[in-house]
């Protein structure tokens, strides 16, 4: 399904089913959602080669040196062992296949491939391959024979398996400017490296809370109070990953505490959906017929409820309610084509891929040089302090989370 703009749309929950088919399926890695690769934004093949050679010669360094550019833009600097050399030190030559793994979410134009192809002799095959925790899985299932040369969509809610695990091959581009706040801690940075991110937050039909005069929720406190009772749908914990980040927000929130808060959303009606489709689509009043004005969605998702001919969305976020998701890239261990796989990861970080990344795939760019849309820019706001939990303890602690979670829900 190609891009469709506000103008010609008119179901606005289609305007962000597809893209959001990877991140949203089964946390219990069931999911069979695709994507077709969107329009591209460059204007072409030959204007898409021209910016990514500036792009990469923006942030390539030798291999004993760390470029002047990235200490001037305060990006983290990569070591010597494992940074970016001249691009052209990772060229495929006689094995010219790079296998890029990822979730079904995944949209990177012709344009952009072909780009990439002409610039480092490179011809990316991609392999989709479920959500992010179906893809983290098959990558362990199948570490000692890879199915690939490099990952992308692994997210902070799987980084912590995927590191343990030893899938991933030791690689660290120097990140363009602002993209150093969002790198794994320790280790983890070696080995993953940020691509783009976005926040799961609880959004509201501000139509539906202004033609009934009641005020709309602003927190997570507020879906517990009576005015709000039987008003809420979220897809679950057990078989959505943006269900799977709502509730490592609340656990980011409320600490140990997170059972209780669960208990009391649950006794306030509180519906639980299989997964994000459900909830926005069938639920939710602003995304189909439904009777719930407040729905598990992202930041993301206000533009893409302004109505034709409108100007302004029909819902909104609440940023005090949001698990922030980032998504990364690295280098898989035992890659038949390592060079070809690290000028991949460099290339996503590249200005056009960057700036490609809203429309293509609906997340935040990384990089704080990459310009946004101009209804991202103006509508899709980013959660200013988003709740979070650390890799290594959602790692420690999924499987016992889950079940106590499904305890809860079930009641």
């Amino acid at each position: 399904m190609s891009r469709t703009t506000h103008s010609t749309q008119t179901n606005p929950s289609s305007r962000i089913r597809t893209s959001r088919a990877g991140r949203v399926s089964s946390a219990s890695y069931a999911s069979s959602a695709s994507r077709t690769s969107s329009a591209s934004r460059t204007g072409g093949a030959v204007l898409a080669v021209a910016a990514l050679t500036v792009a990469l010669a923006g942030c390539s360094v030798t291999s004993t040196q760390t470029s002047s550019s990235s200490r001037a833009s305060g990006s983290a600097p990569a070591p010597a062992s494992s940074a970016a050399p001249d691009p052209t030190a990772y060229r495929c030559t006689a094995n010219t296949a790079v296998t890029l793994l990822t979730h079904d979410s995944f949209s990177l134009s012709d344009d952009l491939l072909a780009a990439f192809t002409a610039a480092t002799g490179c011809k990316v095959s991609l392999v989709k391959s479920g959500d992010a925790g179906e893809l983290t899985n098959k990558l362990v299932l199948t570490k000692n024979s890879p199915l690939g040369d490099v990952v992308f969509g692994i997210d902070n809610a799987f980084a912590g398996r995927a590191v343990s695990a030893g899938i991933l091959a030791p690689y660290r581009p120097v990140l363009p400017k602002g993209a150093d706040g969002y790198a794994l801690p320790g280790a983890g940075a070696d080995l993953l490296t940020p691509v783009d991110f976005g926040d799961v937050c609880v959004n509201v039909d501000t139509a539906w809370f202004t033609s009934h005069q009641v005020a709309p929720p602003a927190t997570l406190e507020d879906l517990l109070t009576p005015a709000y009772r039987g008003l809420f749908v979220t897809p679950g914990a057990s078989t959505s990953s943006p269900g799977f980040a709502f509730l490592l927000a609340t656990i980011g929130a409320k600490g140990e505490g997170w059972k209780d808060y669960w208990k009391a959303l649950m006794a306030n009606g509180a519906k639980i959906t299989s997964g994000w489709t459900d909830a926005y689509e069938v639920d939710f009043t602003a995304g189909g017929k439904g009777s719930r004005p407040i729905v598990l969605s992202y930041a993301s998702s206000p533009p893409f409820t302004i109505p034709k001919g409108g100007s302004a969305p029909t819902t909104a976020a609440l940023l005090d309610t949001c698990f922030r998701q980032v998504e990364y890239a690295g280098v898989l261990a035992g890659a038949k084509n390592p060079e070809g796989a690290k000028a991949l990861v460099s290339y996503l970080l590249s200005k056009p891929v960057q700036e490609s990344i809203p429309d293509a795939m609906y997340m935040f760019p990384v990089s704080g040089e990459a310009a946004l849309p101009a209804l991202w820019a103006q509508w899709a706001k980013v959660a200013p302090k988003p709740f979070t939990v650390a890799p290594e303890q959602i790692n420690a602690n999924r499987d016992s989370w889950l079940r106590d979670w499904t305890d809860l829900a079930a009641r």
